[in-house]
């Protein structure tokens, strides 16, 4: 199987790393405040946010991988009134501020246009991009990887 995915798609990496597990003051309000904006994210689809995977780097790193229609509605919904992020990251900023480098933060942002992405899935449950957009069959977007380029 391969991801249905029609044209780009903007890749947001966004984790965080417990560097001292004991100041738990540190990070714990930084791994809390992601479930609310990612349930803000998931109730309204026209925010742009196709979805996303929650991975684990253990024993100290968390992160999420979310797939967004473009990289204006991410930008869009990172400085919007009203909505979870912008207040999240006003205290976010506060608790680095005071924590000393208890808890590290990062994020990445890749704009992949059309044509520059691909995937399989084989034995997979949907995941990635495919839990995203759905997913087809390989042949539907070519057999080989670099079939599946040309025809993003």
């Amino acid at each position: 199987m391969t991801a249905d995915a029609q044209g780009g798609v903007t890749v947001f990496n966004i984790g965080m790393r417990i560097n001292n597990f004991r100041a738990v003051r540190s990070w714990w309000p930084v791994f809390r405040a992601m479930p609310q904006m990612l349930k803000e994210l998931s109730k309204d689809p026209e925010i742009g946010l196709l979805g996303y995977e929650l991975l684990l780097g253990a024993p100290r790193v968390l992160y999420i991988v979310q797939y967004w229609e473009s990289s204006e509605k991410l930008l869009a919904y990172a400085s919007a009134q009203g909505k979870e992020h912008r207040p999240a990251w006003a205290a976010f900023n506060r608790r680095m501020r005071e924590g000393k480098g208890k808890v590290g933060f990062w994020h990445e942002t890749y704009v992949v246009p059309a044509g520059g992405h691909e995937q399989v899935y084989v034995n997979m449950p949907e995941f990635g991009l495919g839990k995203a957009v759905g997913v087809v069959p390989v042949g539907r977007r070519g057999e080989g990887a670099a079939d599946r380029l040309k025809a993003a």
